[in-house]
């Protein structure tokens, strides 16, 4: 009896072998093959941007409104997963930060990146309280910084390019660009329309040039005008809105522009959550550790 017994035990361990063997062998295949992944969270009426790089190195460009980022970070993060590298500000506006809070509470986080804007905000002012007592480092983000994220990924600051201490929120609005082989997004928060325009006179041209364009402002007509959207010469346009939202967003103005450059329009408030997996050749010349910053790209 007792050596049935044992050999039950054997028969389970070898089992149990077998099919962590299976499962390090497809996890494996599916880490190598995997590329870069890019999402647009449905979290409503707010943005909520997920990077993953193709070495794994996990990034959440603005946390979307109260109660709706976790649910959806399930849905593109594994269950045992509970680490993200960076977390990135737009700017202090509450549809894209208030998220970050279940986000710090869910999760370990890294770092922050911000545009450094004074804010009476008391979510943000709380936000930061919590990113002290975490000890996470926040960084000032500016033009010429560039965020190194493995596998060839990287993230250009391209504004602010000054000090935006004193400014309005959506005016100090972080604009990022995610490059990954010949894959590209021009990434604007709330940006203005204003501050496209001081885009265009310091950014070269051809650093524009996009493949995504996320539309600023969920679509408002005070982002992305005519110059700018034919600056970025975007294949695709991403809208993050919510369905049926009080704000009329995306404006019909802001549609056409997109369509009169030939861009498809795809929106979270249509389609839900916006996956976009991207396989290419690898940034030139990257080397270094994930989120290593090295600074004047430009």
């Amino acid at each position: 009896m007792p050596n049935r017994r044992k050999n039950s035990k054997v028969l389970y361990v070898v089992f149990f072998l077998l099919l962590l063997n299976v499962f390090l062998f497809v996890h494996d295949r599916r880490d190598s093959d995997r590329g870069l992944v890019f999402a647009m969270l449905d979290v409503g009426q707010g943005d909520a941007l997920y990077i993953e790089s193709p070495t794994g190195t996990q990034v959440l460009v603005d946390g979307g409104p109260l109660r709706k980022i976790l649910g959806k970070l399930s849905e593109v993060m594994p269950s045992y997963d509970r680490k993200i590298d960076a977390l990135i500000m737009t700017h202090s506006d509450s549809d894209h930060i208030s998220g970050f809070s279940e986000v710090l509470s869910a999760y370990e986080v890294g770092q922050m990146f911000e545009p450094g804007v004074a804010t009476d905000s008391l979510i943000y002012e709380n936000l930061k309280k919590e990113l002290e007592e975490k000890k996470i480092p926040s960084v000032i983000a500016r033009k010429g910084m560039r965020l190194h994220l493995g596998g060839g990924a990287v993230i250009d600051i391209i504004f602010p390019d000054r000090d935006v201490y004193d400014w309005e929120t959506n005016m100090a609005s972080l604009v990022l660009k995610l490059t990954y082989g010949d894959v590209s997004f021009m990434l604007t928060g709330d940006a203005l329309i204003e501050t496209e325009e001081l885009i265009l006179k310091e950014t070269p041209a051809e650093f524009l040039k996009s493949t995504y364009l996320k539309a600023g402002h969920h679509g408002s007509k005070t982002s992305t005008s005519q110059k700018f959207a034919e600056a970025v010469s975007p294949e695709y346009a991403l809208i993050s809105a919510g369905r049926e939202n009080n704000y009329g967003h995306p404006h019909p103005e802001v549609l056409e522009i997109l369509k009169s450059i030939g861009a498809q329009i795809l929106r979270t408030d249509h389609s839900g959550t916006l996956w976009i997996k991207c396989k290419g050749t690898p940034y030139p010349n990257m080397q270094g550790d994930p989120l290593h910053v090295i600074h004047r790209f430009l």
